[in-house]
């Protein structure tokens, strides 16, 4: 496994899926390492994350030093070069492995690894066409298909030059990253990604990819569940990194005047837009509690009454949908992105429910707040459980 998220202090979802699906692979018995950042490695840096085998130092990401807000345009060389690091951290070690499996944020890796290799990526998030991999500028979904347009996420009044620059860069980064599909085999965790990608690079050849949902680990979840007892009526759980297109502040502002007298809302993460969103709406019935482990949230999800995942931009495949579908927890959330195709994985009709608009997605959470918490008995297995996932991936490996 190769990932420029790992090793960290704080591992995101790209980074928890690498370990879930190691550990998952270790488990199964297989021999895998993690190759990853040089600049974060430490003889602990296995333990830290959660890792079962070995973490390996492979490409030094400290000194980026390519001062592109300062000069406000992409520069066509950067994302190249970052590519070419990691593609010769783990040429180094290519020979010892029969796969080499990369989950990151430079999808043009592969344009610098040989056909020879068996390698293969999975494609977490939009960065396959957008170099800010998020497709969200100014508050609202991004659909401009001109690469010039892309300018305006690094400028905010970009000039002829900027805009030509900057189209340089974004084309060269989706023709790579088209050459990297073409050469090896990709996954991308949701079919609005597949899409998302054709429709920037229409022509791109694709027969190399498939489409494999985000998975958990069931066993661990089903473990940390409770009973109807335990489950906290009012109870409103968001999770996430607090930015931009997470829909926090959104959410936050839409559902004031909406509340039962008996709800309360817990906002666990972190992020820049904290203190300003902790000073506007924390109160009686809102609290931040900042980061917590994986395993707290985990247990704060079982005794929710409902989780609500309000991001406003199109979450590729969100593993908080799945994580809050496998406890059983009633779940609600915009219908956008790879979101609606999560509907598949329902124990019950309603337990997902997706709304077109932020307004209709509080009347639905006041109206579910108005009834008992939905539970219901967890079934043996659940179908995007890593060890269920990992038969499509050997799959993909074999081909």
């Amino acid at each position: 496994m190769v990932s420029e998220d790992l090793p960290g202090t704080q591992v995101g979802g790209l980074g928890k899926h690498v370990v879930t699906l190691s550990n998952a692979l270790v488990e199964a018995g297989h021999e895998v390492d993690i190759l990853g950042r040089s600049d974060r490695f430490h003889e602990d840096s296995a333990q830290q994350i959660g890792f079962k085998g070995r973490l390996l130092p492979g490409f030094d990401f400290s000194r980026p030093g390519w001062k592109e807000s300062q000069l406000g345009f992409f520069n066509p060389v950067k994302r190249p070069w970052f590519a070419r690091s990691i593609a010769r951290g783990l040429l180094r070690l290519a020979d010892r492995y029969d796969v080499v499996h990369y989950h990151g944020h430079l999808p043009m890796a592969g344009r610098y690894v040989p056909e020879g290799i068996n390698f293969v990526q999975t494609r977490h998030d939009q960065g396959s066409e957008c170099v800010i991999h998020v497709r969200f500028r100014q508050d609202h979904v991004c659909t401009a298909l001109d690469a010039r347009d892309c300018a305006a996420c690094i400028h905010p009044l970009p000039n002829t030059l900027r805009r030509s620059v900057s189209g340089m860069a974004v084309r060269r980064y989706r023709a790579e990253t088209a050459t990297s599909f073409a050469r090896h085999k990709t996954i991308f965790v949701s079919e609005f990604l597949r899409r998302a990608f054709l429709r920037a690079v229409p022509d791109a050849d694709l027969s190399h990819a498939r489409v494999i949902h985000n998975f958990i680990s069931y066993p661990y979840l089903k473990a940390r569940a409770v009973p109807a007892e335990e489950v906290q009526a009012g109870k409103v759980l968001l999770v996430g990194r607090l930015d931009a297109g997470k829909g926090f502040g959104e959410f936050l502002a839409q559902v004031q005047g909406w509340l039962p007298a008996h709800a309360r809302i817990r906002v666990v993460g972190d992020g820049p837009q904290r203190a300003q969103l902790e000073k506007r709406f924390a109160g009686p019935q809102v609290e931040f509690l900042g980061w917590k482990s994986y395993d707290e949230v985990i247990r704060m999800s079982a005794r929710s009454h409902v989780l609500v995942i309000p991001s406003v931009w199109e979450e590729p495949c969100g593993t908080t949908v799945l994580e809050a579908l496998a406890l059983g927890k009633q779940c609600l959330a915009l219908a956008r992105g790879g979101t609606p195709e999560l509907t598949a994985y329902q124990y019950y009709e309603g337990q997902l429910q997706l709304a077109e608009t932020m307004p209709r997605l509080v009347e639905r959470l006041a109206e579910a707040l108005r009834r008992p918490p939905v539970t219901v008995p967890l079934p043996d297995a659940f179908p995007m459980d890593v060890f269920s996932a990992i038969p499509q991936i050997l799959d993909v490996y074999k081909e």
